[in-house]
């Protein structure tokens, strides 16, 4: 069995977990508790792992580690996604039985996204080897600008996204109020978009904006694009999960941001030093994993709560 027969298996196998999770688990809008939520993200972590072994004693142990490293790595930088999002519904004040059904039809479309981009960035490195350098240089001058950034408040009004879509889209600005999620509403023979379709709107702009991060960074650790393709697919599977899960300890991870802004310096330097060595890559393993959960386990053992998402402007979605 080819790769790309492979490729076309594993993805129906991912539509079918997607229609099952919002066609049986997720039929109805509500709340996700944190229980269903960790069950879910062991789920996702189990598929990722138990696909892993598959690579192994399919293809043998490097492309299996190079999975590992890839899948690792992109789990690790979703974190980024999972502030970005509480931030993004903690100031458009998403009430939290709407919030799973945003975040599946947001990560359908990065899906969507992602293959586009990993497509590009797979036929670009093996035409022209020198982008690799580009890379790494992208991904420092990133690291470094993500270590400087200070946590600012949100405010979705001066959004550019919402100001153009305001400008482009007509609004049922009072969607909020009913007790039913919908992305469209028929108002007087009118389609209007609810602010719920913004919400997910900036979602997949968010996701479509640190993709041009994490995509770059798993060529440090492989140019299979097979093995791309399913280590980006795996972490952004499991970022749904993993949002309900650390939602209500975001705002304490306080040293998470300097962490993923060490790692993207590091796989940053590891391109551009790539030509006159290659480490490992359970090194890279090694660096990642130890990055992470130092900055997790220095962020719980100190007091405070960040100001990453403290700022909450008022409610414009919450029902009445």
């Amino acid at each position: 069995m080819d790769n790309s027969v492979l490729t076309i298996l594993f993805t129906l196998f991912i539509l079918g977990m997607l229609a099952l999770d919002l066609g049986v688990f997720h039929r109805r809008a509500r709340a996700v508790s944190f229980g269903e939520s960790a069950i879910w993200s062991a789920v996702w972590v189990a598929l990722a792992l138990a696909f892993n072994a598959f690579l192994y004693f399919w293809q043998g142990a490097q492309p299996a580690l190079e999975f590992l490293g890839g899948y690792l790595l992109e789990r690790s930088l979703s974190m980024d996604n999972v502030f970005l999002i509480a931030l993004i519904f903690s100031s458009m004040a998403v009430p939290a039985a709407y919030q799973h059904r945003i975040l599946f039809w947001g990560v359908l479309g990065a899906l969507a996204m992602r293959v586009t981009l990993i497509a590009a960035g797979v036929a670009a490195v093996a035409r022209f080897g020198w982008v690799l350098y580009v890379f790494g240089g992208f991904l420092i001058i990133t690291g470094v600008r993500l270590l400087r950034q200070k946590p600012e408040a949100s405010h979705p009004e001066l959004n550019p996204i919402v100001r153009v879509a305001h400008h482009i889209l007509p609004i049922a600005e009072d969607e909020g109020q009913t007790t039913e999620m919908s992305f469209f509403v028929r108002r007087k023979g009118k389609v209007l978009a609810t602010p719920l379709f913004l919400v997910l709107i900036m979602v997949e702009a968010a996701d479509l904006i640190l993709a041009l991060d994490s995509i770059p960074a798993v060529f440090a650790v492989t140019r299979d694009p097979f093995v791309v393709y399913t280590s980006n697919v795996f972490a952004l599977l499991g970022l749904r999960s993993l949002y309900f899960v650390l939602a209500g300890i975001i705002s304490r991870l306080r040293y998470l941001r300097a962490g993923l802004a060490f790692i993207l310096v590091f796989v940053g330097a590891k391109m551009l030093l790539g030509y006159f060595y290659k480490p490992p890559v359970w090194l890279s393993l090694l660096v990642i994993c130890a990055t992470f959960i130092v900055s997790v386990v220095a962020s719980l053992c100190r007091r405070g709560a960040s100001a990453e998402t403290a700022t909450v402007v008022a409610p414009r979605l919450a029902p009445q």
